[in-house]
């Protein structure tokens, strides 16, 4: 394959259809396809539609349902039901874990999305995402409260145990 194409932006599967005729569009072309989602609306892409998708990085918030509905509005249970059928269909996934101090660096919620993700087999990797402020204006410029106002980066201690707890499970962490 020469080059590659990932969509992200937002959620990308609230598009689905668009979404799956620009990857087969690139697949046909021999590029690489990528897919940032969180894996929400994941339900929507058939099997046929997943066969089109090289990669996909998936983001899981949390664990506990009522901490993953506290921070997204939303429930867990389809992002890790769409995780257990990329696996299922032997896709690679690289996970995506945003640590934000105060909102997710619970220790044993952060173990539970490890254990889950080594027990799928295709997590190939999993990238520990230091929370920062560089999207605060959007929220200001929507004149929207921003809860995370006060939220400092995580010291660089706890994003290494962060890390630790993922590599734990035997997990390629960064």
């Amino acid at each position: 394959m020469a080059g590659g194409f990932t969509l992200s932006g937002g959620e990308a599967l609230m598009q689905d259809r668009f979404a799956v005729k620009l990857f087969t569009a690139a697949r046909k072309m021999g590029i690489h396809t990528a897919l940032d989602t969180n894996g929400y609306f994941g339900a929507r892409l058939s099997d046929e539609d997943l066969d089109v998708i090289n990669l996909v990085l998936l983001d899981i918030k949390a664990w506990d349902p009522q901490r993953h509905r506290r921070l997204t509005g939303m429930d867990v249970a389809p992002t890790l039901e769409f995780a257990q059928r990329l696996a299922a269909r032997q896709r690679p996934i690289w996970l995506r874990f945003v640590l934000v101090p105060g909102w997710t660096d619970d220790p044993e919620d952060v173990a539970q999305i490890a254990r889950f993700a080594a027990g799928l087999g295709t997590v190939e990797r999993v990238d520990v995402l230091p929370f920062h402020q560089m999207g605060r204006y959007k929220w200001e410029r929507l004149g929207l409260e921003y809860e995370c106002a006060d939220v400092d980066s995580p010291a660089t201690d706890l994003v290494e145990r962060t890390v630790g707890i993922f590599r734990t499970e035997g997990l390629k962490a960064y």
